[in-house]
């Protein structure tokens, strides 16, 4: 799934690109109108690939923070399991002396 995230980002940054270059060919406006319209869409496309960014970041650190927690609920149990194999073994041990 995060293969075809960044696949589909990196066929925007293409498809951006691509769009510019036929832009310029086809502009029907003079050049510094073609140069301003372009900075304004390559500034819009630098925001949209900062915001995924940041969302990838935020939904990443989430996740982390999650496992986390599930990390020491399970631990907390395993240290319990651990304990209680610890204490039946000393008391078969101790039944066998």
């Amino acid at each position: 799934m995060s293969d075809d995230r960044n696949g589909s980002i990196g066929w925007f940054l293409a498809g951006l690109g691509l769009g510019a270059i036929v832009g310029l060919l086809y502009a029907p406006k003079s050049g510094r109108e073609t140069r301003e319209e372009l900075l304004d869409r390559l500034e819009d496309g630098r925001d949209y690939v900062k915001k995924r960014g940041e969302d990838a970041r935020d939904r990443a650190t989430e996740w982390v923070d999650k496992g986390k927690e599930a990390v020491g609920r399970h631990k907390e149990s395993i240290s319990s399991a651990i304990d209680a194999g610890r204490q039946a073994y000393r008391e078969s041990v101790g039944d066998k002396k």
